[in-house]
């Protein structure tokens, strides 16, 4: 994977079940090679994967290091999956895709949100931002009226 040349998975592209795992293997495996580009491994989404599975960042690097194939590095990464019912993970995947921005970063997002697509509002999770930015495709999103 060189993430100089190419974008790493979607945040919404599940792997194993899961949001973000794919991403975050991806951004290791260009880690491992030299080649990350911008990107940063361990950055707070993949915190957050790490912390709902119990996965140590350094340990799953060393994986990565050293896999011959995706076959190898899922198989470090199933058994902590698998800790998780199917309703746990399809939660947690709902919720992480749909998180907002808070405080400091609310500012950040808007003015990058401005950026890359001002006539977006209806963006405003990082998961559709980040998309936003790949040149991936994000569907309209209807706003939530309380």
């Amino acid at each position: 994977m060189d993430l100089t040349k190419e974008f790493p998975r979607s945040v919404h592209a599940k792997w194993l079940g899961i949001v973000q795992l794919g991403r975050t293997v991806d951004k290791g495996k260009a880690l491992a090679h030299g080649n990350i580009g911008d990107y940063h491994y361990n950055c707070p989404m993949d915190q957050a994967v790490f912390g709902f599975l119990g996965i140590d960042h350094e340990a799953l690097l060393t994986v990565i290091k050293n896999a011959k194939n995706d076959a190898e590095i899922e198989a470090y990464l199933a058994p902590f999956v698998a800790k998780k019912s199917a309703q746990e993970l399809d939660q947690w995947s709902h919720d992480y895709v749909a998180h907002k921005p808070e405080g400091e970063s609310l500012e950040y997002f808007i003015n990058l949100r401005n950026q890359l697509a001002p006539d977006r509002t209806d963006v405003t999770s990082w998961a559709d931002l980040l998309d936003l930015d790949e040149k991936r495709e994000v569907p309209l999103r209807t706003p939530v009226t309380a």
